[in-house]
């Protein structure tokens, strides 16, 4: 079992202990735990938390190897029996670079390069979903975006208990309301500051 706080962001890896210390059964729970959760980490985490991810996933596997070298096609298949401890480390730091390189070389989005956005996190937010086609965003891009603005997840949330709501859901998708959109107004924006 890993230590940690279990109620820590969802689908972030904790370091836990040692993979040698682990019994086979916590290897294969760990393992298994490590790519469930390995979308959520690439969609939603921080640098940090992915490559944490990265490095204990690949630590995890390769110790997997270590004990099973039969039980997978890499272990039949010509694959080292076992990696020493910097091996694994360079090929989890390898992985992390290509990843962080990808991510600086990609194109600006296109909230981001509608022009300056409000100076207020959830109008600027409201602003990238109204550029969208429709008003509708995925809500996996909505919590990017969010993040990207500044936006907290509870001031997130309000958007979607205001009376009347700012955002809707719609399936996976969110959607900005008449409300939402008139907030973006001057008119709309100047009547908020006043509440």
């Amino acid at each position: 079992m890993e230590h940690g706080n279990q109620h820590s962001k969802p689908g972030v890896a904790q370091q836990g202990r040692p993979v040698r210390e682990l019994s086979d059964h916590e290897l294969e729970q760990q393992g298994k735990n490590a790519h469930d959760t390995r979308n959520w980490v690439f969609l939603n985490g921080t640098a940090e938390q992915f490559a944490t991810h990265t490095t204990r996933m690949l630590e995890l596997e390769q110790e997997y190897l270590r004990r099973h070298p039969k039980r997978t096609w890499q272990g039949s298949g010509g694959a080292p029996d076992q990696a020493s401890d910097v091996d694994v480390l360079k090929q989890a730091l390898r992985g992390i670079v290509t990843q962080l390189e990808a991510l600086l070389e990609q194109e600006p989005t296109v909230g981001e390069a509608a022009g300056p956005e409000p100076a207020d996190p959830a109008d600027a937010l409201l602003a990238r979903i109204a550029a969208q086609p429709g008003g509708r965003m995925h809500r996996l891009e909505v919590h990017q975006a969010a993040r990207e603005v500044g936006l907290e997840r509870s001031a997130l949330a309000r958007l979607y208990t205001a009376d009347p709501p700012l955002l809707v859901t719609e399936q996976q998708d969110r959607l900005i309301t008449d409300a939402g959109q008139h907030r973006l107004e001057p008119s709309g924006v100047e009547a908020e500051t006043e509440r």
